[in-house]
């Protein structure tokens, strides 16, 4: 009855701590703000003790979760609405490489040490600051990077060229199953679909493990290995 128990108090804070972060926005899967970091961090250990603490009774962890949610509820919408908070509550970016110079006053400003600047730049694949216009270090601690016009890649625009635009690739079979709803969003039918498997001697979409399809019609297939 105690396992029971335990079991079910996990799952019920599981639950609330994902709708939590659902109602908290998809941006808060990626890069946090500092708020949006306390906060997560905050819901994950109350959502614990009540689970560890059979003692504590579950609204002592729920309440407190959902006022959590409530505050960055509230300060996400009044920093859509002001400019003055969101610098309040988030932070300005700052600017650390300015005309392929760093600005050492940003860089002890912010702790930004220069190992972690060309670690940075080099998951950017850039090696050579001379080469850089701009580094701004967002507030959610990533770091952008404008290059000189000079290093920066040629883009077809420059070139005078027009690719075909194949649009966005669609996933007409995964892992054997037809998905129809996909099919019919391409204007497509399981007719066509078999006609194409037949081409390429496909016996059936159960050897398929993944079947794509962009606006071009262009086919992207992987057999099941």
């Amino acid at each position: 009855m105690e396992i029971m128990q335990l079991i079910y108090r996990t799952v019920l804070m599981f639950a609330i701590v994902i709708v939590s972060m659902r109602l908290m926005g998809k941006r808060q899967m990626g890069e946090l703000e500092l708020n949006e970091l306390v906060v997560a961090v905050m819901i994950s250990e109350l959502a614990a003790v009540p689970i560890v603490e059979k003692d504590v009774h579950l609204m002592h962890g729920i309440v407190p979760v959902l006022s959590l949610l409530a505050c960055e509820l509230l300060i996400a919408f009044f920093s859509m609405k002001s400019i003055r908070f969101r610098s309040l509550a988030s932070g300005k970016p700052s600017i650390i490489i300015r005309e392929g110079q760093i600005v050492q006053k940003e860089m002890r400003k912010n702790r930004f040490t220069v190992d972690e600047l060309t670690e940075e730049l080099r998951k950017q694949g850039i090696t050579d600051l001379a080469k850089i216009h701009y580094a701004i270090l967002e507030t959610n601690g990533s770091l952008n990077t404008v290059l000189y016009a000079a290093h920066s890649p040629v883009t077809c625009n420059d070139l005078n060229l027009l690719p075909e635009d194949s649009g966005l690739p669609v996933i007409v079979i995964n892992d054997g199953r037809v998905l129809k709803n996909n099919l019919s969003l391409l204007g497509l039918n399981e007719a066509w679909l078999e006609k194409e498997l037949t081409a390429r001697e496909v016996d059936s979409p159960k050897d398929i493990f993944i079947l794509a399809v962009d606006e071009s019609r262009h086919i992207y297939i992987a057999r099941k290995g």
